[in-house]
């Protein structure tokens, strides 16, 4: 059977909780659905209802705002594998509820009237030499064992990258027991002063932000924890699992510099986040150049009845994607809200964005895709040898970016690389192009072919 809410909002952190909650005030019928188990996506993660910490607002920002959207009906373990695109309505939009490791998945069919997709961002982690090690945790990861585990990812941890997202991982880990032996940001002082003090205007209206930075700087201080710029780990060493890594000072392009080497078990690293837009692609949306779905003030994608809203659209953190929610859930409710942005995304680029010279942290033997152990070498010698410049045919060369992440995790550097080697790649921003978007298993994939047999 086949469901036809007025709205679909795909994603319950931030941005698809404020759509949701937006479009129902509006008197639209909503159907809100999320893959995780409880609402409040990276941003709000929290410990399971069965084990409640006593104190979990102390652990968030804004809690009691997200207590009020958690209050939404959810459809919870509902992961959306399939979109299909038509060309006089909006998406069929196909979905799976149930346990992921789960052998009797629901099938949920939905063609709403509008669909509005608030699905975020993955986070970004650049190789370097000893980046498969064990004890190499994406910061978004170790933030997550720390809010929804309480469990500390090492005893000294080394938390490296850029942005000020490092900031809340470092704080998150030492609540965890875990000592930071330091927070190390790649980009230097001057550039970091110049992104942040233009426009102090546009820093009013995200004053919240401020006391949310004190609160960091805080820990910090309260914890002795060094804050280093122009610095970044270039190097994880160890016998079977992390036992130091090496730290350099880096250029204004990134490019290492001086080096030392830290003692440490651990190492928590991102460099950004990219937008999880392949359900955006798969229902033809448009991109921008920096892999983000382009959008109007309202939230419009260039598909009609298609929204989208928060990182999807852009980085620019919790509270922009709470704004953007509202508005893209009360026009896809049929209503009209007008609202100007703050530039809190081009300041996070212009301040924390990645610069080239990190290249020159790799070697030839170094890995770039995990899943099928194409290294740095792997690429530039099938550039050489094939004289390709499409990206298609590249990859399937090496087998780069078709594993079982399917590009998530090495997707945008096997680009930017084979950009480099090639002198410029004729078909970029593929690796977002994922028709099936989540694991399904080849049973469910029958049941599904099934149905459209019996329905044709």
């Amino acid at each position: 059977m086949i469901e036809t809410p007025d709205v679909l909002v795909v994603g319950a952190g931030p941005a698809g909780l404020a759509a949701a909650a937006a479009a129902r005030r509006a008197g639209a019928q909503v159907v809100l659905l999320d893959a995780a188990a409880d609402a409040g996506g990276q941003y709000w993660r929290h410990l399971p209802a069965e084990r409640p910490a006593a104190r979990e607002r102390i652990l968030h920002h804004g809690w009691d705002r997200f207590a009020r959207l958690r209050g939404q009906e959810l459809l919870a373990d509902a992961q959306v594998w399939l979109v299909e695109r038509h060309d006089d309505r909006p998406p069929t939009v196909h979905a799976l509820v149930g346990p992921a490791d789960g052998t009797a998945r629901e099938k949920r069919v939905f063609a709403p009237r509008a669909l509005v997709l608030a699905t975020g961002a993955y986070e970004r982690t650049l190789p370097f030499p000893g980046w498969d090690l064990p004890g190499v945790f994406t910061a978004g990861a170790a933030q997550a064992l720390a809010k929804a585990e309480r469990v500390a990812v090492g005893r000294r941890v080394v938390v490296a990258g850029a942005g000020p997202f490092l900031l809340p991982v470092a704080a998150s880990l030492v609540r965890t027991g875990a000592r930071v032996l330091g927070v190390l940001e790649a980009n230097p002082w001057p550039r970091l002063a110049r992104a942040w003090t233009a426009r102090p205007a546009e820093l009013f209206a995200s004053r919240g932000k401020a006391g949310e930075l004190a609160g960091y700087v805080r820990d910090l201080i309260r914890h002795r924890i060094p804050y280093r710029a122009a610095t970044g780990v270039v190097a994880a060493h160890g016998d079977g699992r992390v036992e130091a890594v090496t730290v350099a000072r880096l250029g204004p392009d990134w490019a290492p510099g001086t080096e030392r080497r830290i003692a440490a078990d651990a190492v928590c690293v991102s460099h950004g986040f990219v937008p999880r837009a392949e359900l955006a692609v798969a229902a033809g949306c448009r991109l921008d150049p920096d892999g983000s779905v382009h959008t109007d003030a309202e939230g419009r994608t260039s598909v009609p009845g298609v929204f989208a809203a928060g990182e999807i659209t852009g980085i620019g953190g919790a509270d922009l994607a709470l704004a953007e929610g509202s508005v893209a859930g009360t026009v896809a409710a049929g209503g009209a809200d007008r609202r100007g942005f703050t530039g809190f995304p081009a300041r996070l680029e212009a301040a924390h964005g990645i610069r080239p010279g990190w290249t020159g942290w790799l070697t030839d033997d170094t890995l770039v895709c995990r899943c099928e152990d194409v290294t740095a070498g792997d690429l530039r010698a099938a550039a050489e040898a094939t004289g390709s410049r499409g990206l298609r045919s590249l990859k399937l060369s090496t087998r780069a970016g078709l594993g079982a992440c399917q590009g998530r995790v090495c997707g945008r550097t096997v680009e930017e690389l084979l950009n480099r080697h090639t002198g410029g790649l004729l078909d970029p921003g593929r690796t977002a192009n994922r028709p099936v978007a989540a694991l399904v298993r080849l049973g469910e994939l029958a049941a599904h072919h099934e149905d459209h047999e019996e329905n044709a």
